[in-house]
């Protein structure tokens, strides 16, 4: 609440007051401890917490307070009512609200988890590669078959952006492209043999860079045409060390392909749209969005609204047409990763998207009453009443809620496959 923000008695709320409830999370029945009153039955929960006075501000309420009624000579002590239905109601929300955030915690936790070690595995793979093909190939295959096994399930499936230390590794790079490729796999109904194809090659698709000097590979700056030619032929390296490794032919083309765009200004062969194979049409997308988003200069990075929108509005003739809008929709108008406001006007980091409802992610959201590691978690498809207003960038925050929301400087993604669900 602002500096300026007035106190008042419970007596003078009216509907319309923005208030400010003095009272610890878990000690009142709102989803937040600050809010405007829209219904006489938020203004009858707050006389039920016998406060003293509470805090509002003038400049986010809809109106003034009520007059300050004349106070009687003597008043006799005051006996609470008991709870109304509902209050009752209320609480009992609360306390299910409390339950889905610590059940939400719990799913994050696992799904950190499994990124952990499906990027365990990634490292591994780059260890044995040359030394070991046959073997390391049997492992990126037990690991796609998982992600795709759980990706093309009947249920529903979450897009998760990490918020914890695994976000941070190094190969996030292989496994966010897999994951976005198979995730549009899923949505473009490819079959499971092309989706296990496709994520062989989305998840090996950079193994040539073993054969690119580390200087070159981790050069901030621009690169000279001479390191430039260098790094464009990790693309051909990456064939040669797929031959001893005998990978089929459709994951290879990806490895050949993935930096190759629709409109014939890729490399290595500059080929346009046809001469693209399907499979190599889609690691492109995903791709092109992980470097935006990832780029080794984090100056550079765009948020992940910022990423689709330039892929959409500058660069879609790169790009297979259907497999960009799809991708557009499937993780929505905001991302996971992206910082947004509110319509309540509260800072929220999106944590997950149902690419079948992407308007209403699932989103962690900064309350200064509330700790950080109980912060309140909200699933927009069951919090109707709230939506969002416009995307930020993390430069914009106040220190305080930057901070607090602790968007990773690295956008790293997973998914979750939801029990019960259907994929709609």
């Amino acid at each position: 609440m602002p500096e300026d923000t007035l106190y008042i008695t419970p007596e003078q709320l009216c509907i319309g007051l923005y208030i400010h409830l003095d009272r610890g999370w878990m000690e009142h029945s709102f989803t937040f401890s600050s809010f405007k009153i829209k219904e006489q039955a938020q203004i009858d929960a707050i006389h039920a917490l016998n406060l003293p006075r509470l805090r509002y501000d003038p400049k986010r309420s809809d109106g003034r307070p009520l007059a300050v009624a004349a106070q009687p000579v003597a008043e006799a002590p005051v006996i609470p009512p008991a709870p109304s239905a509902e209050e009752l109601a209320a609480q009992q929300a609360k306390q299910a609200r409390i339950e889905q955030l610590k059940a939400l915690r719990k799913n994050l936790a696992e799904v950190d988890k499994q990124f952990q070690q499906a990027s365990k595995t990634v490292k591994n793979i780059g260890r044995t590669l040359r030394s070991q093909p046959r073997e390391t190939l049997q492992q990126a295959e037990e690991l796609v078959g998982q992600m795709v096994s759980a990706m093309l399930g009947e249920h529903t499936v979450l897009m998760h952006a990490l918020n914890g230390k695994a976000g941070e590794d190094a190969y996030f790079h292989s496994l966010n492209v897999t994951v976005l490729s198979i995730m549009l796999a899923r949505i473009l109904n490819f079959s499971r043999e092309d989706s296990l194809q496709l994520g062989l090659g989305a998840l090996l698709h950079d193994i040539g860079k073993l054969e690119i000097p580390s200087k070159i590979l981790l050069k901030t700056e621009p690169l000279n045409r001479a390191e430039q030619n260098f790094l464009h032929l990790h693309c051909e390296y990456g064939i040669k060390l797929a031959k001893p490794m005998e990978l089929g032919e459709a994951a290879q083309r990806i490895i050949r392909e993935h930096h190759e765009f629709c409109d014939g200004t890729g490399y290595p062969k500059q080929l346009k749209g046809e001469q693209l194979s399907p499979l190599s049409r889609v690691v492109s997308i995903a791709n092109q969005y992980d470097n935006l988003c990832n780029p080794l200069n984090l100056a550079d990075a765009l948020t992940p609204h910022e990423a689709l929108s330039k892929m959409f509005a500058q660069q879609r003739n790169r790009f297979d047409a259907v497999a960009l809008k799809a991708f557009i929709r499937c993780l929505g108008v905001y991302p996971p990763g992206c910082i947004v406001q509110l319509s309540n006007e509260m800072i929220g980091l999106v944590l997950a998207v149902n690419p079948n409802k992407p308007l209403r992610p699932t989103v962690i959201v900064h309350d200064p009453d509330v700790p950080k590691e109980e912060a309140i978690i909200l699933d927009l498809e069951r919090d109707t009443e709230l939506n969002i207003s416009k995307s930020l960038r993390p430069g914009q925050l106040p220190r305080e809620i930057y901070n607090y929301l602790s968007p990773r400087q690295h956008v790293t993604y997973y998914f979750d496959p939801q029990p019960g669900g259907t994929s709609g």
